[in-house]
């Protein structure tokens, strides 16, 4: 697992690098932005979740589950925001950054889905990540 998060992190961060690269290639750029950030700030959580991994102590079941819930938070949340800027989507949840773009109902839906979801995700690996370092 350790392993997994170190390199699920590293892609991630590389893919914000490549992303902060095309932000002006999408349709709206300040949400380009909002994912380079995410890739170049998950990415990074990521691997300190891996190099925390060691001091864990947590069942196989909750070890999968745990990993399986970070890495899609972390890379919806990239995703999210990738879609947003190609599209120029996101007005419900990120109206800041999506300005006056505004996609299709189905476009829209997506970014939507992705961002609502990925929240739960991480805040539940982060409870059962504490639970592992106090046990």
């Amino acid at each position: 697992m350790q392993t997994l998060l170190l390199a699920l992190g590293l892609i991630l961060f590389l893919l914000g690098l490549l992303t902060g690269l095309a932000t002006r290639a999408v349709k709206n750029p300040r949400m380009g932005l909002a994912s380079h950030l995410q890739g170049m700030t998950n990415g990074p959580f990521l691997i300190v979740i891996g190099l925390l991994w060691p001091h864990l102590h947590l069942a196989q079941v909750w070890q999968v589950a745990t990993v399986a819930l970070l890495a899609y938070g972390a890379y919806a949340n990239w995703l999210a925001t990738q879609l947003a800027a190609i599209w120029g989507a996101g007005r419900q949840f990120a109206p800041g950054a999506a300005g006056v773009h505004v996609a299709s109902a189905a476009k829209e839906g997506v970014v939507n889905f992705l961002l609502v979801s990925l929240a739960p995700a991480t805040i539940a690996a982060t409870i059962i990540l504490i639970v592992g370092v106090l046990a």
